[in-house]
């Protein structure tokens, strides 16, 4: 019988299904790693195998840049303890328009049984960002203030560069005209400045299910 394609909707609920799983299952792998990518590595593969097992979709690779192009999905996997992952670094304009894809964000909970020698990964949050608002939520919230405001180019041009946004004169000067003309959505990321984007999810775990855009799946 033909695997069905895998859709958004399904795969919010297969994120819900494969974390209750996750979370009752004693990993000897992971006994004793700390190393964060290493165990977000471990999530990911697992659970796009799983997914395999049961759709078909569009894998991901680094061309792509996402993990689920054909949904415009992007899965990352970070500790509760420190809800943050890297990614990369396209436009400036990112902090303003948003990353330009939805994320699927898994919060775990690693603990170890020494007396197993195995860890045990407790899911403690699936969040779904819409690509609509994954903007930086300081930028945005303060960009449309100024416009409410009636504020014009020259004000939001002086607030890029108070907020350093990598980017220089010229690219400001044509991003505000384009405010102008079309006002950002409210984001809620947060996004730090680094040669790799640092996104950080402490906002969104807190408001998830509370703002559009931003649903909690588990």
């Amino acid at each position: 019988m033909a695997k069905p394609a895998l859709t958004v909707s399904a795969l919010g609920d297969e994120a819900k299904a494969f974390s209750i799983a996750e979370s009752g299952h004693a990993e000897p792998t992971l006994f004793g790693v700390t190393d964060g990518k290493a165990v977000g590595t471990y999530v990911e593969l697992k659970f796009r195998k799983y997914l395999a097992d049961r759709y078909t979709f569009e894998q991901g690779n680094a061309a792509k840049g996402i993990d689920f192009p054909g949904l415009n999905v992007d899965m990352k996997v970070t500790s509760v303890k420190q809800p943050q992952s890297s990614c990369p670094f396209t436009d400036a304009r990112q902090k303003i328009f948003g990353l330009g894809y939805s994320l699927l964000i898994f919060v775990y909970d690693k603990s170890d049984n020494h007396a197993a020698k195995t860890a045990t990964l407790k899911i403690m949050h699936v969040i779904m960002v819409d690509a609509a608002q994954t903007a930086d939520f300081q930028m945005t919230k303060g960009l449309r203030q100024i416009l409410d405001n009636e504020g014009n180019d020259d004000d939001l041009v002086a607030y890029m560069t108070d907020k350093n946004l990598p980017v220089d004169d010229v690219e400001a000067r044509q991003i505000a005209e384009e405010l102008l003309k079309r006002r950002p959505t409210q984001g809620y990321l947060t996004i730090s400045n680094a040669r790799q984007w640092r996104l950080q999810y402490k906002r969104v775990i807190k408001q998830a299910d509370k703002v559009d855009g931003v649903r909690r799946i588990s």
